[in-house]
């Protein structure tokens, strides 16, 4: 019998990838397939205002939202107790047990702190055993991604498996570049060709114990580096700093803006496509939940860099706040973009204002 066959532990795959790379899109691929009807999900989110997790399919208990901030920051206290509880109600059978978990990271998160978490606290790694770190990488942008944010090099190096998404909107060339930038930054990991976010669970899945020997020098060290940073806290007699959960560098933040009133679709398609053309360079991504004058149905909206990607619709509108109210909310995650200078391109195309933006006026009076 292997050492993994008798591994009794619940099975953890981390699902990382930058900004925009595809991951909930797969997410709810795999999760349509009945090998995966008793897996746990847990998505993180950068931002004040959480989108992802109305987009994935499987919205029941065993779906957690991790929305304190960064994965790799205040949100680690977070996993451990999501896990710990996870663990606890499928040992008590207050859910379905569940037979194997997956931890979908925001598109910022350094993936260090989380693998030392899930190999180094002592419940925690008594019970759940990483089973592959899977890296998503989109084939249209990762080459500008990994030149310019040093996020998306580590989720890269650290990954056992390497799915490069969007091959059906690269060209060969394109998709060959960025193959072998992959390979010079991790050679030993495997690399899978995605299309349509379409994707065998054995590609997810089966990934052995995360072995950072296998992978470059840089893995260790990075793992060390957390080893340090966590003997740090306990000496002091903390665990968490204070946090900004909008903001994740000097350059790096996200802001959320909130509209009334429903928005004539042209006008607001008129507006992000401005928006793109001229500053898709700092705009790393954009997600949100529309409501359009005549659809009854809240219309998906997303975006990367200068790609604005056609939009879907959810069949209802989701039922806790905020969304309940039918608002519509536009979440943007930039790079050195005055929040201002997108509030006035929705004001000048579609005459709508930031709700918050509103009742400052007004109580300045500035606004009836």
């Amino acid at each position: 019998m292997s050492v993994l066959s008798s591994d009794r532990r619940i099975p953890v795959t981390l699902l990382t990838g930058f900004l925009g790379a595809g991951k909930t899109t797969l997410l709810n691929h795999l999760l349509s397939q009945p090998d995966m009807a008793n897996a746990a999900v847990l998505i993180n989110e950068f931002g004040s205002v959480a989108v992802d997790h109305h987009l994935v399919t499987k919205i029941d208990e065993d779906l957690i939202l991790l929305d304190s901030g960064c994965i790799c920051c205040t949100v680690r206290g977070d996993l451990t107790r999501s896990l710990t509880e996870l663990f606890m109600k499928s040992l008590q059978r207050k859910i379905v047990p569940i037979n194997r978990v997956v931890i979908e990271t925001t598109g910022l998160a350094d993936p260090a702190p989380v693998i030392f978490t899930l190999m180094e606290d002592f419940f925690i790694a008594e019970r759940f055993r990483i089973d592959g770190v899977v890296t998503v990488v989109d084939a249209t942008h990762a080459a500008g991604q990994l030149a310019q944010h040093p996020e998306a090099v580590k989720q890269v190096a650290m990954a056992d498996r390497l799915l490069l998404s969007k091959c059906d909107l690269a060209d060969g060339p394109a998709i060959e570049a960025i193959s072998q930038t992959l390979r010079r930054i991790n050679p030993g990991a495997p690399q899978i060709f995605v299309r349509r976010g379409e994707v065998a669970l054995a590609s997810l899945t089966g990934c052995g114990l995360y072995d950072p020997g296998s992978k470059t020098p840089d893995v260790a060290g990075w793992l060390a580096e957390e080893k340090v940073r966590e003997e740090r806290r306990k000496a002091h007699g903390h665990h968490h700093h204070h946090h900004d959960v909008d903001r994740h560098d000097a350059e790096v933040y996200s802001f959320a803006l909130t509209f009334d009133q429903p928005l004539q679709w042209v006008s607001f398609v008129d507006a992000v496509s401005m928006l793109l053309q001229g500053m898709g360079d700092r705009i790393l991504r954009i997600k949100g939940l529309l409501n359009v004058i005549g659809d009854d149905k809240p219309r998906v909206i997303q975006c990367v860099q200068h790609t604005n990607y056609p939009y879907t619709r959810l069949d209802e509108w989701p039922a806790e706040a905020p969304y309940n109210d039918r608002k519509s909310r536009l979440v943007f995650i930039v790079r050195g973009l005055d929040q201002l200078l997108i509030e006035k391109a929705f004001a000048m195309f579609c005459g709508v204002l930031d709700g918050e933006r509103r009742e400052a006026l007004v109580a300045e009076g500035r606004m009836p």
